[in-house]
């Protein structure tokens, strides 16, 4: 079965917390920025998705079932819960008997922006959970708001992501704009999560499962721009290998290339980017394992790897946008499996 990548928004809110319109404004905004579906997070309720079936109907759109909790230690977000989950009576030590309480029901959780700015400012924004297991949490918000991989606040989290996967846990990275107002419209880019889903949800039906599946394994990647793709080929083996797979050992005494393209045809009308020369990286445990320089049209790069030592590997886009040179994208790790 065939499967295709399709874009998310994984962090919003409407009037029934803190936000500024409805689930229908919010799904309508969604759908003018070529998003094909968004996780309805609101804080510590899940009373918008009421409207879900009426709204996901009206605007074809994915409305995925999801919280925020926003609690005095930190904001965690779930997707794919069913039922209401508690929190109140968790202490800072008891995160993990939360998370549980959603994987029970076959969601994820993720740690929202985890390093904003806290009390009194934002109440809890700030994490201060005491994470015992680290194999618990399935993502991390590692970008958040618009323009995010400006702000001080996410190149720590983006920080904190690379240390975990250098100590070998295998944690999503995802971005959340933390939507609350659609009717300003923003003028700095706005990042996405494409998730690699079967063919057959995207077609058909809208399936939470299917999200939840992808966020798991790692199966996103994320960019204000153009979508960023990684793929590892065996040579001699014919085995490809992408975002959120594990490449076996007994794999690693054959020769590797690496292929990382962008595709600029993806929601090319809701972003813009000065045409330029891009700087692809490639990063894993090891450090960086490679720099190339793209430009139109040749937007895609093969690259031989030794894989020897590595445990994961992804790809970075560096360029210029908003007047910035920054990271435009980044993928998800393809993992090796170590002995």
């Amino acid at each position: 079965m065939s499967k295709k990548w399709l874009p998310y928004e994984l962090h919003t809110h409407t009037y029934h917390s803190d936000g500024e319109h409805s689930l229908s404004e919010l799904a309508q905004s969604a759908k003018e920025i070529g998003l094909y579906g968004i996780a309805m997070t609101d804080h510590n309720t899940m009373s918008p998705l009421l409207e879900r079936e009426a709204v996901q109907q009206e605007n074809q759109l994915h409305i995925v079932r999801g919280m925020e909790w926003t609690t005095f230690f930190g904001h965690m977000l779930m997707i794919g819960i069913t039922r209401y989950v508690d929190w109140r009576d968790l202490g800072i030590k008891d995160i993990h008997k939360g998370i549980e309480r959603v994987h029970q029901q076959g969601g994820v959780v993720g740690i929202a922006h985890p390093f904003r700015i806290g009390s009194p400012l934002c109440t809890g924004c700030y994490w201060e959970y005491e994470v015992s297991n680290w194999h618990d949490i399935d993502y991390i918000e590692v970008w958040s708001y618009t323009l995010p991989s400006i702000l001080t606040s996410n190149q720590r989290a983006y920080r904190m992501w690379t240390d975990l996967l250098n100590q070998g846990y295998r944690i999503t990275g995802v971005c959340g704009r933390d939507w609350h107002i659609s009717s300003k419209k923003t003028q700095e880019p706005v990042a996405v999560s494409y998730l690699q889903l079967e063919s057959s949800d995207a077609e058909s039906s809208y399936e939470d499962k299917s999200v939840v599946e992808a966020i798991r394994k790692g199966a996103v990647s994320v960019t204000m721009g153009p979508l960023l793709l990684i793929s590892l080929a065996s040579v001699s083996l014919e085995s490809v290998y992408g975002m959120g797979d594990e490449v076996p050992s007994t794999h690693g005494q054959h020769g590797w290339e690496a292929k990382v393209t962008l595709d600029m045809t993806e929601r090319a009308a809701y972003w813009q980017l000065d045409e330029q020369e891009f700087t692809i990286i490639l990063i894993g445990n090891l450090g960086v394992m490679s720099e190339q320089i793209v430009a139109a049209p040749q937007l895609s790069v093969s690259i031989p790897m030794q894989t020897a030592g590595l445990s994961w590997l992804r790809a970075e886009l560096y360029g210029v946008i908003a007047n910035c040179r920054t990271m435009i994208a980044f993928t998800n790790p393809i993992y090796f499996q170590v002995e």
